[in-house]
């Protein structure tokens, strides 16, 4: 748990005397030297730390402080010790932003970007919680995030996981009214770290059925989730959807008809301009997130008695929370002609927990599986299946059970008309994501209030709201997606599409 230290210890951290090999270099690689050697990583507001740009500095022995001072070019930074973590932020007078919005509102508004510590590159769907709560979200393909602190007195930490990565946790209230970025530094395990034996792949397999009931819950819960399906064509979004949902989760040994959905709000956003006459529709692409609970919708992939089907490969161990977690790697044998998937399923090797799979439909064998994806097409259109990838995740909740967390699908064909030469990508995707679990008093819907989730969700009438989102927390749009909102939205509301 991220703590302040007191003032005494935190002068004994600035004061610390550390060396400069590199006179020049990036902002990022000279602050990453000297994380090095005082044993604390950054975070900070990325509007007032350029990561790329590069600077000159003096070789040589520096404190802590004097150090940041020299490297980011601003000698009155506010600096913050929250754990194993030194929060950069402008001090008090540099701002009209508040630092501690604890006291001052309600409700505490935290964004920021997640990068990977070695590549700099973002990384997405990483999960982004308050420890204590069942409250949280995850990054978008940017690494981008935000999430809303509706009880900002009982909140503690922010905590940010990812498969392969070291968790990060920190107190919240230093980070309220700035645009954070965080480093995730990989998680490398040793050989001193375990013991190594042989691992069978089929084991792990038998040990997801046999541990399920202990891992995943038998009683309902109710699920506060964000929802997001869109229609990109020629490489520009044409139809996005939005939604808050609740979703009736049936107990684990339920299979997923017996499910609920029911829609809080719903947003759609059109491309009026797009006037080619191919306008897809996707259809159940609720219910896909519903049936890719793939605890309670075994596939045959996860059966150790399809072996006959598949190929088991035990690949290596990485971590999830500082959790060892086994990867075994699945994919159809060459005897078998029929399309099937392949993928990786993550099982934490204590808990015998499925935590996370991504697997996607054979690339080899992917354009027979076509007609699997199609409901009905114009006679003078010819669609080719060229990708159908999956990912869904799951995590503990404050009672010690595992819920579906965060789903992802992306299905891509290839759009040709009859008589034409050229051809062009439709990729339809969807995803949701469990912002908030209840499991006390959990009740199935009205039926007047049940949606019916393999419909056509786009084409649901839904009132819109001009403070849309307001409280609910979602997964940020990125950069792509943004664009298209802001081109058509206004449109949109004013054709009353919405």
């Amino acid at each position: 748990m991220a703590i302040h230290v007191h003032a005494d210890d935190r002068d004994d951290v600035f004061s610390k005397k550390i060396k400069l090999s590199n006179g020049k270099s990036t902002i990022y690689l000279l602050l990453k030297e000297i994380s090095v050697q005082a044993g604390y990583s950054f975070i900070y507001d990325s509007d007032i730390i350029e990561n790329d740009k590069k600077i000159t500095v003096r070789k040589g022995e520096y404190t802590l402080r004097d150090a940041i001072f020299a490297i980011t070019g601003n000698n009155r930074l506010q600096m913050d010790v929250l754990g194993n973590h030194i929060l950069l932020r402008l001090s008090a007078d540099q701002t009209d932003r508040p630092t501690n919005q604890k006291d001052s509102i309600a409700s505490i508004i935290l964004r920021g970007s997640i990068y990977d510590s070695e590549t700099l590159e973002p990384i997405p769907y990483v999960n982004v919680g308050i420890t204590g709560t069942t409250i949280g979200s995850v990054s978008n393909l940017n690494g981008e995030f935000q999430i809303i602190i509706h009880d900002p007195v009982d909140a503690s930490t922010i905590k940010i996981s990812h498969i392969g990565y070291e968790t990060l946790e920190t107190e919240y209230t230093l980070l309220a009214g700035h645009l954070i970025d965080f480093f995730l530094k990989p998680h490398t395990i040793t050989l001193q770290e375990i013991t190594v034996n042989f691992v069978d792949p089929q084991q792990i397999l038998k040990d997801i059925l046999n541990y399920k009931e202990q891992n995943y819950s038998l009683t309902p819960a109710c699920l506060t989730s964000f929802y997001r399906e869109g229609i990109e064509f020629r490489q520009r979004n044409i139809d996005i959807t939005e939604a808050v949902l609740q979703i009736y989760k049936s107990g684990s040994r339920e299979n997923s008809g017996h499910d609920q959905v029911k829609l809080i709000k719903k947003r759609r956003i059109v491309n009026q301009q797009m006037n080619d006459t191919i306008f897809p529709r996707m259809k159940s692409g609720i219910n896909s997130c519903l049936v890719l609970d793939i605890i309670k919708e075994l596939p045959d992939f996860i059966d150790p008695a399809n072996n006959n089907l598949y190929t088991y490969t035990f690949n290596h161990i990485t971590t999830i929370d500082n959790r060892p977690v086994h990867i075994v790697n699945f994919k159809q044998k060459p005897a078998v002609k029929e399309p099937l998937y392949a993928g990786d399923l993550y099982v934490e090797a204590e808990s015998k927990a499925l935590v996370e799979i991504r697997f996607e439909m054979n690339p080899q064998l992917v354009d027979k599986a076509t007609n699997y994806f199609i409901a009905k097409k114009a006679h003078n259109i010819n669609l080719t299946l060229q990708e159908a990838k999956y990912m869904v995740s799951y995590k503990p909740a404050t009672d010690g059970m595992y819920y579906i967390n965060h789903i992802r699908g992306d299905i891509v064909f290839k759009v040709r008309k009859k008589n034409h030469l050229f051809s062009n990508p439709l990729h339809f995707w969807f995803e949701m994501v469990t912002c908030k679990i209840d499991t006390d008093h959990v009740k199935p819907f009205q039926r007047s209030e049940r949606l019916s989730p393999d419909h056509i969700f786009a084409e649901t009438k839904h009132a819109y709201d001009e403070n849309f989102w307001n409280n609910f927390n979602l997964i940020l749009p990125e950069e792509r997606l943004l664009d298209t909102m802001i081109n058509n939205l206004n449109e949109v509301i004013n054709n009353e599409e919405l």
